[in-house]
C-alpha cells in the first residue's frame, strides 16, 4: 500500500512541476505571535469545551500564546480544498485525498520540522507518510488517524454485521425488515473507494489491487454497485451531527461513519455500536498543513507544536475515537486515553487500513486509472440517480 501512495505522490508532483508550481520557502525561526490563527478542520477536531467541558485544547493555547483560534469546519475533503483555494486560512487538518492535491496546487507550504520540538515523539509510521512527505520535503505535521467504521443499530443487529453488504446489497436485516430506506452512505466522491474495497472481496475477478486505482472496467463495476446502493440509501450524509440525529430519531439501521459519531451517540446512550467488517475499511490519516500564503505563520507553528502535546493527543483520541500521532498519548496517563482505548480504536491495525488518497491517471497497479475529476462528476450523477 505504501508503494501505491508513493506512486500517487510522484504522479501528482509531476503535474505540479509541469505547471511550474513553486512552493514557498520554509521559515527558519518563529517570531512574535500575530494574535490570530484561522484553521479549516474536520468537525470535532478542535474543541474549546463548548460541546463538552472536559474536552478543551484551545483555551489554554490562546492564553499561553495570545493567538485567538478561529475554526471553519468542513465536512468533506473537497470542501477543505475549496476553502484553502479561496485563501484566508493559516492551517488545515487535511486527509490524504486532499493533501496531495494541495501540495500539487501550491496551496500549502513546506514545514520546517526543526521548529517543532516535539517532532521526535511522532509515530514512526507517520513521520514520512507519503500523503504529506513528498520528494524529501515535509508538508505538514501528523495529527490523527483512524478507520471509516460500519456503525449499526444494536436494536436491529443483536450481533455485529460481518460484511458491508448490509449497506450495499438489498436484503432483510436481522429484525426482519428490509434495509431499503434505513441505510446511509457518505456524500463524497471518495466513497467510490468503499465500493471498490467491497468488490475486492466479492468480485476478485476484477483484479482490483487498490480501491484508489481503478481502470475503466473496475470503475464501472464500482459505479454499478453504487447505483444499486442508491436504491437503498435514505440520505447521503456529510454533516456529522445530522447523521447523529438520523440514528437517534429516523430509524437508521447502518451506515459508514466515523468513530466520532459513534462516541457521541453512545455517550447519549443511543443503541449503536460499530465494527470493522471482513472486507476491511478505508480510513484517514490527517495532517496539519500550513497555507502557502498564511497570514499568521508564527501562531501556526505554535499550534502545530501544541497539537503534539501528549494530553491533547490523548483527549482528542478519546473524543474522536481515533488514534494519536504520538504513541505515548495512549499510555503515559497525561490525558484520558489508555492503551486499551487505542487498541479499540485500531492502533494495531494501521497496515489493514486503506487510507484515503487522491486517485490519479498514472498509477502503480496498472497502466492507467480513472482520475479524481471523473470520480467527482460521476458520483454526483450516482447521487442524482443517473
Amino acid at each position: 500500500m505504501k508503494k501505491t501512495f508513493r506512486g500517487a505522490a510522484a504522479s501528482i508532483l509531476a503535474v505540479a512541476i509541469a505547471q511550474s508550481a513553486i512552493a514557498q520557502d520554509m521559515i527558519t525561526e518563529i517570531g512574535e505571535a500575530e494574535g490570530q490563527l484561522r484553521i479549516v478542520a474536520w468537525p470535532g477536531y478542535i474543541e474549546r469545551g463548548e460541546t463538552d467541558a472536559k474536552f478543551d485544547w484551545v483555551t489554554g493555547f490562546e492564553q499561553a500564546t495570545g493567538c485567538e483560534v478561529l475554526v471553519q469546519t468542513a465536512n468533506t475533503s473537497d470542501e477543505m480544498v475549496a476553502l484553502m483555494n479561496e485563501g484566508g486560512f493559516d492551517l488545515v487538518t487535511a486527509s490524504g485525498d486532499a493533501s496531495l492535491r494541495m501540495i500539487a496546487g501550491n496551496r500549502v507550504q513546506p514545514v520546517n520540522i526543526d521548529l517543532i520540538p516535539s517532532w521526535n515523539t511522532i509515530d514512526d509510521r507517520l513521520k514520512q507518510a507519503p500523503w504529506h512527505y513528498v520528494d524529501g520535503t515535509h508538508y505538514g505535521v501528523p495529527y490523527m488517524w483512524g478507520p471509516n467504521v460500519l456503525m449499526y443499530s444494536t436494536e436491529v443487529f443483536p450481533e455485529a454485521p460481518t460484511s458491508w453488504s448490509v449497506v450495499f446489497e438489498p436484503q432483510n436485516l436481522p429484525d426482519g425488515q428490509p434495509n431499503q430506506g434505513r441505510v446511509q452512505a457518505y456524500d463524497g466522491p471518495i466513497h467510490i473507494a468503499d465500493a471498490a474495497l467491497y468488490l475486492m472481496t466479492h468480485q476478485p475477478e476484477l483484479g482490483i489491487e487498490s480501491p484508489y486505482e481503478l481502470n475503466q472496467e473496475q470503475y464501472n463495476a464500482a459505479l454499478d454497485l453504487l447505483r444499486q446502493q442508491r436504491q437503498l440509501v435514505s440520505r447521503y450524509w456529510h454533516d456529522a451531527f445530522i447523521q447523529i440525529d438520523d440514528f437517534q430519531n429516523e430509524g437508521m439501521a447502518a451506515s459508514g461513519s466515523w468513530p466520532f459519531m459513534v462516541n457521541l451517540l453512545q455517550a447519549a446512550e443511543a443503541p449503536v455500536a460499530s465494527t470493522i467488517p471482513q472486507e476491511g475499511v478505508t480510513g484517514w490519516a490527517d495532517t496539519t498543513m500550513m497555507h502557502s500564503e498564511a497570514d499568521n505563520p508564527n501562531c501556526a507553528y505554535m499550534w502545530m507544536e501544541h497539537t503534539l502535546s501528549s494530553n491533547l493527543m490523548s483527549d482528542l483520541s478519546v473524543w474522536f475515537g481515533a488514534n494519536p500521532a504520538v504513541p505515548e498519548a495512549c499510555t503515559d496517563g497525561r490525558g484520558m486515553q489508555t492503551a486499551e482505548g487505542c487498541t479499540r480504536n485500531g492502533f494495531d491495525d494501521f497496515e489493514r487500513v486503506r487510507f484515503w488518497q487522491t486517485p490519479v491517471t498514472r498509477c502503480e497497479s496498472q497502466e492507467q486509472c480513472v482520475p479524481y475529476y471523473r470520480w467527482v462528476s460521476d458520483y454526483i450523477g450516482v447521487i442524482g440517480g443517473r
